[in-house]
């Protein structure tokens, strides 16, 4: 609308196609935490590799292990605003993985439309992620705790990684 010429696709990470090169890259929302199985997120960042001219940059945040065991965990949490009322539902598993259930209560009038989603996130390994992005041809050039230029701790919820290609 504002002039710039985006194309704009909606694939599946794991069969990325661009049709050509990119000169950057940014994958954001714990999207690859979505992934659940480790084969297919290798393969989707080897995918942006592919596409990704050399020397550019490929950035990406995840989710960390400390937030699925313990910030979301076995914990349900209730968001309640003027216009929705939300309660999340989480249940983690041994193998890094959290079951996420939403239900919505959308303020309609006097009465209330439910709506909910379901999904499953997976926190990687530090090793799982590197050995990913080794496979892939990028090099970690930086690794960032959340929304700060500080290296991540045990506490870190999501890190972000600035990767560059390498071949």
């Amino acid at each position: 609308e504002e002039g710039n010429d985006i194309l704009y696709l909606c694939q599946d990470a794991a069969e990325l196609d661009l049709y050509g090169t990119v000169d950057g890259a940014i994958c954001c929302l714990d999207s690859l935490n979505h992934i659940t199985d480790y084969d297919r997120f290798c393969m989707s960042i080897e995918r942006v590799s592919l596409f990704l001219e050399k020397d550019r940059l490929f950035i990406f945040d995840l989710n960390t292990e400390y937030k699925h065991s313990t910030v979301l965990g076995n914990n349900t949490f209730v968001i309640d605003t003027d216009d929705v009322y939300c309660v999340w539902q989480n249940e983690y598993k041994e193998d890094n993985t959290a079951e996420i259930n939403l239900d919505f209560f959308v303020s309609e009038g006097d009465a209330y439309y439910r709506t909910g989603e379901s999904f499953c996130e997976r926190a990687y390994t530090k090793q799982e992620i590197e050995n990913a992005l080794q496979k892939a041809g990028l090099k970690i050039e930086a690794v960032y705790d959340d929304m700060t230029e500080y290296m991540p701790n045990e506490k870190t919820e999501r890190v972000i990684y600035i990767t560059r290609k390498m071949n």
